[in-house]
């Protein structure tokens, strides 16, 4: 299969990575030669170099027999017409376009046939709908769903107040009181996936696997105190803080917008009425404090630089914030900041790398292909949705007959409205949705990969 890659910033470059280990053909296309050559030298890949929007630079690329193009480049406009150029020459192209001016939302909806776009991916616009769902259960690092909202997979970490501190998987449940199932745990730095025998240690991130009505009881169960969320403060007013303060407003969340530019913040302030839009520089902590942000349910730092986005979280947890949320762009050190008190952390780029890679191997397997994908554990696992189908082997059978493949674990079976967590009685049928869960350099792209 072979894909064609327009762009080499920071969504380009993981997608490389992720592709490439996964043995697919790739041309890297970006007008900077010293970025192409140190993927080069990184990676197994062909590259070319030139406006990927130019037909002639397309045909270098070898658009005519490529099966995909994914436009991921800083311009929308760009990769509006590189989508547009490609399908043109090659009507039988699949094309992704990362898409991520509000402006453009509703004519790409109406116009998606002319622009040729098989998907299209906004990070800030994925990351928004993520922070939304963290903040509506504010005692989760991190909150992913599955099988239409029915089942949850949520990551806790074990503080030395934690009720589950120095407790067996085995003894959870008389802690928890809901049937529960710990997937995945990441323990300095490492991804283990644990048995019945496992003791939870002070410092884990455990991930955890629940019918989404036992949340609420699970963070009853371990004193986790939650609260309605009826005040956040965003600092920073890019796209991510204007599409969080409108799904916030419809929820009913009062929130405060800090920006520095500001151009911006009058924009901001026309966009967003509800919203209270503050001009001036985050990085003075006086002035975070003079804005109320002790007296705030949640902490959202969305400024474009990590390092700051790091300051401003660990001076909100110094101030009491109950809950933080910290935007990075990058992910490359997160052994160290697993450390530190900033609370879950977004990184819009894996969403949208998520989601990418999800139809990719949708193309790959047209049969029994993932319905739903998402990375885990700091990129070390992932947790995979499938329907099973006719072609789905081991339809029927007990859990504990059928021999899975290492790093693979079945987390949950939804039937009809009913989710199970199950046990090795447990089977699944043709209609069931399955959650697998997989560690390691185990790549599922079909359901029937998972078995031996």
């Amino acid at each position: 299969m072979k894909i064609l890659i327009a762009g080499d910033g920071k969504v380009g470059a993981a997608l490389t990575r992720q592709l490439s280990a996964e043995g697919y053909d790739l041309m890297l296309i970006d007008s900077n030669q010293q970025v192409l050559e140190n993927s080069q030298e990184k990676f197994d890949i062909m590259a070319v170099c030139g406006n990927c929007a130019s037909m002639d630079i397309l045909l270098q690329a070898g658009v005519r027999d490529a099966d995909l193009l994914i436009a991921a480049t800083g311009a929308d406009e760009i990769n509006l017409l590189c989508c547009m150029t490609a399908h043109g020459i090659n009507p039988k192209l699949h094309t992704i376009a990362r898409i991520r001016n509000p402006e453009y939302n509703e004519q790409i909806f109406m116009m998606r046939d002319i622009f040729a776009l098989s998907l299209t991916v906004n990070p800030e616009k994925m990351a928004a709908l993520e922070i939304e769902r963290l903040l509506k259960y504010p005692g989760f690092l991190k909150r992913e769903s599955f099988a239409k909202g029915r089942v949850e997979l949520v990551e806790l970490e074990i503080d030395a107040n934690s009720k589950l501190r120095d407790v067996s998987l085995n003894d959870m449940d008389s802690i928890i009181r809901c049937k529960v199932l710990v997937c995945a745990v990441l323990r300095e730095g490492t991804t283990i996936t644990p048995d019945g025998k496992f003791v939870l240690r002070e410092g884990d991130r455990i991930f955890v696997t629940a019918p989404t009505h036992n949340l609420a009881v699970l963070l009853k169960s371990l004193g986790i105190i939650t609260r309605r969320v009826s005040r956040v403060m965003l600092v920073g007013g890019g796209r991510i803080s204007y599409y969080l303060a409108q799904l916030l407003h419809k929820s009913g969340i009062a929130v405060q917008i800090i920006e520095k530019d500001k151009g911006r913040c009058l924009n901001l302030a026309s966009m967003l009425p509800t919203a209270s839009v503050i001009h001036g520089d985050a990085s003075n902590l006086a002035l975070l404090e003079s804005e109320g942000l002790s007296g705030c349910d949640a902490l959202v730092a969305l400024t474009g630089l990590d390092e700051l986005n790091i300051f401003i979280s660990l001076y909100g947890n110094s101030c009491g914030v109950p809950q933080i949320i910290t935007k990075l762009g990058r992910m490359d050190n997160l052994d160290i900041l697993s450390n530190l008190p900033i609370g879950s952390i977004i990184s819009p780029r894996e969403l949208c790398c998520d989601s990418i890679v999800r139809y990719v191997r949708a193309m790959r397997n047209q049969t029994g292909a993932a319905i739903s994908m998402h990375t885990i554990a700091d990129g070390q696992a992932e947790a995979i949705e499938f329907l099973v189908d006719e072609t789905t082997r081991h339809c029927g059978e007990p859990l504990k007959k059928i021999k899975l493949r290492r790093n693979v674990l079945i987390a949950s079976i939804s039937r009809n409205t009913k989710t199970e967590v199950p046990s090795g009685e447990s089977s699944f049928n043709v209609g069931d949705t399955l959650i697998v869960v997989t560690s390691g350099d185990t790549v599922i792209y079909q359901l029937n990969d998972i078995f031996e």
